[in-house]
């Protein structure tokens, strides 16, 4: 006999318990590595996994730097979005894993994360906030909305995005000119500490239905 399914309501499981039973099952997300740089011109560099695509025209990018469940304080990259409305969305590739999550250590504002974790500071085209050269692809973005999801601990702030430009390392591109996953070899979140690698045996194919 199968084992009846648990059920869970927000409004009845602590938030830690309901945030790791989210991000266990949405899994695995893409992670926003955002550069971002606020009004006094100081750059932050962060990862953020609650992010997608949601749109090509638009091209459109949306990342959430949620409230923190600790002490409901917002962190460095939302509050320097509301600042100066511009990202850098860079991708992250396997090699580059352990950086980004030294990236996302609690430090004070004003340090460069760039600095602290060894990352190279790329000047963008269009935008202020730097790119992170070891990055394979990157997204220069304006910011055109910030919406609060809410103002209790945990809660997101979706920053909406339309990218201006796109910077590609060529050798992450197959001959026919598109991203080869093997050669970009990006990682995603999933719950808890656990990470996955987007190549490899890890890839497969299905074919379009007609």
């Amino acid at each position: 006999m199968p084992l009846p399914y648990l059920h869970f309501d927000p409004l009845d499981t602590p938030i830690p318990k309901f945030h790791h039973l989210m991000l266990g099952a949405i899994a695995p997300r893409p992670i926003a590595f955002a550069s971002t740089i606020d009004k006094e011109g100081r750059p932050n560099l962060s990862p953020f996994s609650f992010f997608n695509a949601f749109g090509a025209n638009p091209p459109i990018l949306i990342f959430s730097p949620s409230r923190r469940g600790t002490d409901n304080t917002t962190k460095h990259t939302y509050d320097n979005v509301k600042e100066v409305p511009e990202v850098v969305i860079n991708t992250v590739s396997y090699e580059m894993a352990q950086m980004m999550s030294d990236s996302s250590a609690n430090f004070p504002k004003g340090v460069n994360e760039f600095d602290m974790v060894g990352f190279t500071m790329q000047p963008s085209d269009l935008v202020k906030p730097f790119r992170v050269k070891e990055s394979p692809v990157q997204f220069e973005c304006k910011v055109l909305q910030v919406i609060e999801t809410g103002i209790g601990n945990g809660a997101g702030n979706l920053v909406i995005c339309e990218i201006l430009r796109i910077h590609v390392n060529p050798v992450v591109m197959d001959e026919q000119g598109r991203i080869d996953p093997d050669k970009i070899d990006l990682i995603g979140r999933m719950g808890g500490e656990y990470y996955v690698r987007a190549s490899g045996q890890a890839l497969f194919e299905l074919a379009k239905p007609e």
